[in-house]
């Protein structure tokens, strides 16, 4: 299961879907809003995506996890939005029979959807100047809504 919402993210609800009784183990790593990056100070976060492409990449690391660890189940969830410090951006929850497979399958989403998936956030600073980022390597990945207004 993947999607891109807009409310807070439930990880409870999360953890609890992916949880079988054919796994012994289940991984919830949880990216949330940081107070700072570097030296500079964030008040709050504004992510955008290009929903289309986002979810098509969700839906491909979704498949590529399931294809190289023996998943019960496992769910890829960003918000969009405003987010202030100390909330929840991102969630990626995995069960799988071991612990070893699950961290690994975790890792693997988590990296490889901050790697393509076209998200990205603007750091808004106390002085309310913002700059939009984006973690993708990727050349071909769609303009941040920055590149896209010059």
């Amino acid at each position: 299961m993947f999607r891109l919402i807009r409310e807070p993210i439930d990880y409870f609800t999360l953890t609890e879907a992916v949880r079988s009784p054919r796994c012994g183990a289940v991984v919830l790593f949880l990216g949330t809003v940081r107070e700072l990056t570097g030296q500079q100070v964030t008040v709050f976060l504004d992510y955008e995506a290009y929903a289309p492409m986002a979810e098509k990449k969700l839906a491909e690391i979704e498949a590529e996890v399931r294809r190289r660890w023996p998943i019960g189940d496992m769910a890829l969830v960003h918000r969009l939005g405003r987010l202030a410090v100390g909330e929840v951006s991102v969630a990626v929850a995995v069960s799988c029979p071991h612990r070893h497979e699950a961290f690994a399958a975790g890792q693997f989403a988590i990296d490889t959807l901050k790697e393509l998936v076209p998200i990205w956030k603007k750091e808004i600073a106390p002085d309310g100047h913002g700059e939009w980022v984006h973690q993708s390597v990727s050349t071909c990945a769609p303009r941040s809504p920055a590149e896209e207004q010059r």
